[in-house]
């Protein structure tokens, strides 16, 4: 897990398993999280993410802060739903269903408009590239810089996004690095 490979990391330089040297003296920003593998275990431990929702909830109600990602006004559907449950109310599996599907459509169809958004400009440093025409793009705060590499390799009709290189402040981004990340860590001005 995250925590004790954090750990590990505070005190060590290499991989725990194969050893090889992560980075020499910051090895803690060159690992990810691996969003597919999050799913995969969301999806073969039942009840697992309603679980971690709940306590992230409860952690940031602890410290009087808003739960990232949350939309003002609205709640969680997994937390009603155990509120529901803890006020005594009772419902059909017919309408559990019915709304449990309505919901899973109404997440499948969300594209991460929910998440905290972070706006861009893009500009293009080198004299083999054009710029793009609409340099300014706003997208989920948890979008990493592969994501962004990715946009712009396709916007450029380029044969890689690996040809690229994407600066903050003159520093190269790594491609595992979320934009949250980045704001927190590397942007200067707002």
């Amino acid at each position: 897990c995250r925590s004790c490979l954090v750990k590990y990391l505070e005190e060590n330089n290499t991989c725990p398993t194969c050893r090889i040297v992560i980075h020499q003296s910051h090895p803690l920003q060159y690992i990810g999280h691996d969003r597919t593998m999050q799913d995969i275990v969301y999806k073969l431990v039942p009840g697992l993410q309603e679980a971690e929702m709940k306590k992230q909830r409860e952690f940031y109600h602890k410290l009087g802060m808003e739960v990232p990602g949350d939309i003002k006004g609205e709640t969680c559907s997994t937390k009603q739903h155990l509120d529901s449950h803890r006020n005594g109310e009772t419902k059909t599996d017919e309408n559990l269903n019915k709304e449990t599907s309505e919901e899973k459509q109404e997440e499948d169809n969300d594209y991460h408009r929910s998440d905290e958004q972070v706006s861009i400009c893009l500009e293009c440093n080198s004299s083999k590239l054009r710029g793009l025409k609409r340099k300014w793009i706003r997208c989920s705060a948890q979008a990493t810089v592969l994501h962004l590499k990715k946009f712009i390799a396709k916007k450029l009709n380029l044969s890689s996004f690996n040809e690229l290189d994407i600066l903050c402040n003159e520093e190269i981004l790594g491609k595992d690095h979320t934009l949250k990340f980045v704001v927190v860590t590397r942007w200067r001005f707002k």
